[in-house]
């Protein structure tokens, strides 16, 4: 990691995220406008984005789009849903719709493939972040950001009965709101573990961990996503930053 970019999350930026993530719901605006100008800073630590290729996985609506684009780097993005998509009406033109699990990129086409609050809505997280990885150029840098399971906002908006079980929360959710939640467990919301991510990225043949760390947290705290069954519950967000390898290893 570059000299003092660790040192750049502040306490007062763990605030401002913390507060505007309580606008999510209200504000989405500002909310992921705000997320999106700090993953530019985040990914500023690891790379210059002037001038490199990045692929979003999961773009959605587009303020990742233009976030990226002020910072100089030439953006794309992919999405499943539509209606993520034309969130703020009508679709980047960067963005393609089409699965994590199945890019539809080149091998090694990319400086960046970088992925927000995306890995808890797959089947196969791992297929995710080996695609990911896939179509990163050697020495590209791989950012994958999640929320786990077991964190205070796993089951989103049916958090926090999500700790009584993903099916109860869903149905109590229903019975409240006389609908189904957003993101519906077993469908479009996993129980992703923060273990289970840092385990593949360890043992892959084709990238090398830079670091992990919970990705709202101070530099002071980020000890917490080293720690098995802590990161779990306590790190609200993991990230793993991973360098594609030059040559695979064996058995790749």
């Amino acid at each position: 990691m570059r000299s003092g970019a660790a040192r750049a999350a502040s306490l007062r930026r763990s605030v401002e995220l913390f507060q505007g993530f309580r606008r999510e719901q209200s504000d989405p605006d500002y909310f992921y406008a705000l997320l999106a100008a700090d993953s530019v800073q985040q990914l500023s630590g690891y790379v210059d984005l002037p001038g490199r290729v990045v692929l979003d996985v999961g773009g959605g609506a587009g303020y990742f789009a233009d976030a990226f684009r002020g910072a100089g780097a030439a953006y794309f993005g992919i999405d499943p849903d539509v209606g993520e998509l034309t969130a703020r009406g009508e679709a980047d033109g960067g963005m393609l719709r089409a699965s994590g699990t199945e890019l539809p990129i080149r091998t090694g086409s990319v400086d960046v493939c970088y992925s927000s609050n995306v890995l808890e809505h797959v089947r196969e997280p791992e297929r995710m972040m080996a695609e990911m990885a896939r179509v990163t150029k050697p020495g590209g840098i791989v950012f994958v950001s999640f929320t786990p399971w077991l964190s205070p906002w796993g089951g989103h908006e049916t958090s926090p009965w999500h700790f009584l079980g993903g099916d109860y929360a869903r149905r109590r959710y229903r019975r409240r709101m006389g609908k189904e939640p957003k993101n519906v467990f077993g469908e479009s919301l996993f129980a992703a573990r923060a273990g289970a991510a840092i385990r593949w990225a360890r043992r892959s043949a084709i990238v090398d961990v830079v670091h992990i760390l919970p990705r709202y947290h101070p530099w002071w705290a980020q000890w917490i996503a080293l720690v098995p069954g802590a990161r779990e519950i306590l790190s609200w967000n993991v990230v793993l930053v991973l360098r594609r390898r030059a040559v695979e290893a064996d058995g790749a």
